[in-house]
């Protein structure tokens, strides 16, 4: 059975996968692919960007196994004018909710843009007030509980409006646009998710 690999960007307010629900979109809405392909890992159904989809069940295994730690990039539209402090909490670490018990995040990159990211539009926009700022941050992982990012800028005070999956590993979203798919050899996507 030949194995296939895809790079998607999921769009806002769709779901991490192809099966229906009542009144949402699904992946199915937006990609056509093998019925045995299917998404590693998720995006919450309000988040966009990067998603793997494959039917190589080894690739699935060192993607979400957290013994096999890779880098997620997240770039993360906020509500308020982030503080430095704000940022160097996230930087260590913060205690979020985690299937109702504290946990800590582990220590993580965090950095403001100083220019807003070149991104999509989205449909519909963000709520914009004029009066409050929405600076960008981008977040580095190497983790991913239950809407982890949601959570961490929540508890520095700044609760995340927007948020994009920019990149796993060397995979990114470069050049493309909400519902795009990019097809991939085994040997290439191997070789920038796992050298």
């Amino acid at each position: 059975m030949p194995f296939n690999y895809y790079i998607i960007y999921k769009p806002f307010q769709v779901l991490t996968r192809f099966g229906r629900e009542e009144g949402k979109a699904s992946l199915a809405d937006y990609f056509d692919v093998p019925s045995d392909v299917y998404p590693v890992g998720r995006l919450d159904y309000d988040s966009e960007g990067l998603l793997v989809l494959t039917n190589d069940k080894s690739l699935n295994h060192r993607l979400l196994d957290p013994k096999y730690s890779h880098e997620r990039e997240y770039w993360v539209q906020v509500d308020g004018a982030v503080t430095p402090e704000a940022v160097q909490q996230l930087r260590q670490g913060v205690s979020i909710a985690v299937d109702g018990k504290q946990y800590k995040t582990r220590r993580c990159q965090a950095e403001v843009f100083e220019e807003e990211p070149a991104v999509p539009e989205r449909n519909p926009p963000i709520r914009f007030r004029k009066s409050i700022p929405a600076p960008w941050i981008r977040l580095t992982l190497q983790e991913g509980k239950n809407r982890q990012v949601r959570k961490m800028t929540a508890a520095v005070g700044f609760p995340t409006l927007r948020l994009i999956r920019y990149r796993i590993a060397k995979v990114t979203i470069e050049g493309l646009q909400p519902g795009q798919m990019l097809q991939l050899e085994q040997k290439e996507i191997y070789g920038l998710l796992f050298k």
